[in-house]
């Protein structure tokens, strides 16, 4: 067991116990050492966290602070007995977590959205670049040596511009989902002379109108409007799904959806793998019914190898979940995971990002 606590000379009765389950470095990991009464008992291998491990440590503790790939259920509630007081995740989504398991016993849940909002972007519309310029065909060409016999031709090579010209004067984004992330990305979409922005949202959603235009009027679009999902599938030159996971948006981007598309269109999913129907978007890509596809997340990851359908299909370009993956992000990302087990370990602090839990009980 790797240990680390401070302040020794504390009672022992008033000391707090908290498991985190990767080092996250020296800029944030002081944030910890130096908070006095604490046990900070880490998992110090860069690496998943043992399971077992994980179930024998927390005992006893009073916070513990994961990463997406460690499974939060019953089994390590009851390991972790009573005194558990915060479950904090270094991560957006809570996939990972049993919910109505932490509600009901009134453990609050802390997570890091907003923080990579900006590097999410970023990646998605650099996977719309890619997947409509074919980069992964045309960077096969020089890794496997075969640049030498291609024979240069006025079209070979091509793919469809995201950028508007004089003859395509316009250009339409679909988002699938209309959140903080898809904004981000439709402003980063705007120097390329985009002209029109659909989206789909929940159908509980309030009435968007008056957002819209400001946005339309912000961006100097022709329109931003609400469609539903078969509009969306149908006019959308590139789409982006950037929607949350879940039962309820498994498989919306099915064979159905894909069949609606363009033929010139990209798809581009940098939310979650579950959103796309795998098998019916490598189809898609075979049989040409859409241009181009760019993923950096897929459903089973990160079980994906080379045999995976969409990694076999030259127009995927296929990321292995890297959208925060800036030095940026993922320091922002810690930090605001620890100062939300910090936070709740105490009775009235105020978390920086807390999940309200109320619908979970």
């Amino acid at each position: 067991m790797s240990t680390q606590s401070n302040d020794p000379s504390g009672p022992p009765s008033r000391r707090r116990k908290v498991i985190v389950t990767r080092d996250l470095g020296p800029n944030v990991m002081p944030l910890l050492h130096t908070r006095k009464g604490l046990d900070v008992v880490l998992w110090r291998e860069d690496r998943t966290v043992d399971r077992d491990w994980l179930l024998q440590n927390i005992a006893g503790a009073s916070g513990v602070l994961v990463m997406f790939t460690d499974k939060i259920d019953k089994d390590l509630l009851d390991a972790a007995g009573p005194a558990l007081r915060v479950v904090s995740t270094m991560s957006v989504g809570y996939e990972h977590a049993d919910l109505p398991q932490i509600a009901k016993r009134e453990i609050r849940f802390g997570y890091t959205p907003d923080v990579l909002t900006s590097a999410v972007a970023d990646l998605s519309v650099m996977l719309a670049l890619m997947a409509g310029r074919i980069a992964g065909e045309v960077i096969s060409l020089v890794q496997e040596s075969k640049w030498p016999s291609v024979s240069w031709a006025p079209f070979g090579l091509c793919g469809p511009q995201l950028s508007t010209t004089h003859l395509s004067p316009t250009r339409t984004v679909g988002f699938l989902g209309f959140g903080r992330i898809s904004q981000a990305t439709l402003a980063r979409l705007i120097p390329f002379g985009i002209t029109h922005c659909i989206y789909t949202s929940a159908p509980n959603s309030p009435p968007t109108e008056t957002r819209d235009t400001e946005l339309a009027t912000q961006h100097k679009l022709t329109s931003v409007r609400r469609v539903d999902i078969d509009t969306l599938a149908r006019e959308s030159d590139v789409l982006f799904v950037l929607t949350p996971g879940g039962e309820n948006t498994r498989h919306l981007v099915d064979e159905s959806f894909l069949r609606k598309m363009k033929r010139s269109s990209v798809l581009v999913n940098t939310s979650r793998g579950t959103v796309v129907d795998s098998s019916a978007l490598a189809k898609a890509l075979r049989e040409g019914w859409i241009w181009g596809a760019g993923v950096d997340v897929v459903e089973g990851e990160p079980q994906v190898t080379a045999e995976h359908p969409l990694v076999k299909e030259p127009r995927c370009v296929v990321l292995p979940h890297v959208g925060s993956g800036t030095f940026e992000t993922r320091l922002g990302m810690a930090t605001l995971a620890v100062n939300n087990l910090l936070a709740g370990l105490d009775i009235d602090g105020q978390m920086p990002a807390e999940l309200d839990l109320k619908n979970y009980l």
